[in-house]
This record gives structure tokens, sequence and C-alpha cells, in this order.
């Protein structure tokens, strides 16, 4: 015999269960209060946006139902990006999730992949750097000449903030309704380019930010080779890419975990600095 709990996930699981707008100001109230909660430097800001989606998802697939638990786990993965423009990302998402389930799993690991990036950039450019820096100055110009609508200047800056992130979530939820309704033939297709951004983005940061050289010279034959220099016009920066592509692998390797390969890592590029293998670039 079926239990009720049973057939409520049974149901919500194919898409009957449909967003209202009081999970709407649940999903707000949760990002702009607890989004940054749970930080950490294995999945940055994943925990948070499980927590801000996790309320909708139990609606969507019932509690206990092995669907709630793929999609928490695909929920739970690296996210770091601009909390100013998460709810874009949020609203897309339960869009998808409330016409595809866990059919839509992979246009939104895509999703999120490619919008990260250019959001992370872009939100804290702009609302992380631009704005208060304008408007705190003009504030605390106006505060250190004792003028107190210093304050109410700076206060109203935090608060279109806001509304302006409030905003966002209706928003996108309705353009991410139109998307996966009456633009399914186009779904794949942004999907596709969302996800080539973001490896796109993550070969940028490897190349940027990941400045290792071999300072090794071997001799073969009696003639000294520059290794790097010889990997350069292979491929410039080839090492750090295949360094990358060794951590990639070890994350994949049963009981191995981030923890455990940051150590691996610390230990390996100390001794082969030491051995005079690598260097800094």
């Amino acid at each position: 015999m079926t239990s009720s709990k049973d057939t409520a996930a049974s149901t919500t699981q194919h898409g009957s269960y449909k967003i209202t707008k009081a999970d709407l100001n649940q999903i707000n109230r949760r990002s702009l209060f607890g989004f940054q909660l749970g930080w950490n430097y294995e999945r940055m800001q994943g925990s948070g946006y499980l927590y801000c989606m996790l309320p909708l998802m139990r609606k969507l697939y019932g509690d206990g139902s092995p669907e709630l638990r793929q999609m928490m786990r695909t929920e739970n993965q690296l996210m770091n990006t601009s909390n100013f423009f998460i709810n874009f990302v949020f609203g897309i998402d339960m869009a998808i999730q409330e016409e595809q389930g866990t059919e839509g799993e992979e246009a939104v690991v895509g999703l999120k992949t490619g919008l990260m990036g250019p959001f992370a950039s872009v939100g804290d450019a702009l609302f992380g750097s631009l704005l208060p820096t304008i408007f705190g100055a003009i504030a605390a110009s106006m505060a250190v000449s004792g003028n107190a609508l210093g304050v109410i200047f700076w206060a109203i800056e935090c608060v279109v903030t806001g509304l302006f992130r409030w905003w966002q979530l209706p928003f996108a939820y309705k353009t991410g309704v139109s998307l996966v309704t009456t633009m399914k033939d186009k779904l794949s297709a942004i999907t596709e380019s969302a996800g080539i951004l973001g490896v796109f983005m993550i070969g940028s940061l490897i190349a940027s930010n990941l400045n290792v050289v071999f300072t090794v010279n071997p001799s073969v034959a009696g003639a000294t080779i520059n290794l790097q220099n010889t990997l350069n016009t292979v491929l410039p920066g080839l090492l750090p890419a295949g360094i990358v592509a060794v951590i990639y692998w070890m994350l994949g390797r049963k009981g191995m975990t981030s923890t455990k390969a940051i150590f691996i890592v610390l230990v390996a590029a100390v001794a082969l600095s030491a051995l005079g293998i690598i260097a800094k670039g």
C-alpha cells in the first residue's frame, strides 16, 4: 500500500507542483541573509546555494526521494559568484527544475558553471567596488562636514541595492519559464554555450593565476635545453594546465578529498622547488 508521503513524492517529481510567490519570497529572504552561510574553501558558496534552494526542492521532489538527494548533490557543488547577481541564477534554476525536474540537471549545471564567472566579475566590480566607492565617498564627505544626510544617502544606496537583488529573482524566474516552455529548442544551445563559456573562464583563471615554470635545463647530447622555453613554443601555460589536470584526476580517485589533494600539492611543490625543478613564474 502506497503512503501519502510516497504519493506526494511521486507527483511532485513529475512537475505537478507550481512555484508560488511565497516560494519566491522565501528564496529571496534566504538569498539576501543566508547565501554566504557555510562558505568554505572546498565548495565556496555551494552550501549557501543549497540552503536557499532546499525548501523549494523538497516541494518539487518530496522529502526523502531519490530525486531530491540527486539534485541536492548537484546544487551543493562548487559555486562562487557575486551575491549581487546570484538571484538571476536562482530564478532560471527554479524555472528549469519546475518544468523538467531531474531531467534538467545538465542544464542547471551548465548554466551555473557558465554564469558564475561573468556574474562574479561584473557584480563585484559594479556593486562591490564602484558604487560603494562613489556613494560612500559622497556620504562620508557629507558626514564629515556635519551633514546628517550623509548617513541617509548611504542608507539609500544599500536599500536600493537590496531591492535590486530582490527584483532579480521573479524577473529571472519568469524569463526562465519562457526559456524552458516556449523556447525548449534553444535551451540545449544556451546550455552548451554556457558550458563552453565556463570552460573558457576556468582556462583563463588557470593561465592567469597559476604561475609555475620549469627551472631545470636538461642536457641532451651535450646540448642544454631550456625546457620552459621549449614548452612555451608548443603551448604557453602547458605546465599549469598539466598541474590542474593531475589534481582533477586525483580528486576522482576513491578516498581522495580536496584537503588531501591540497596537502599533496603543497608537499610536491615544496619538494620540486627545493630540487630546483620548478619555481614561481
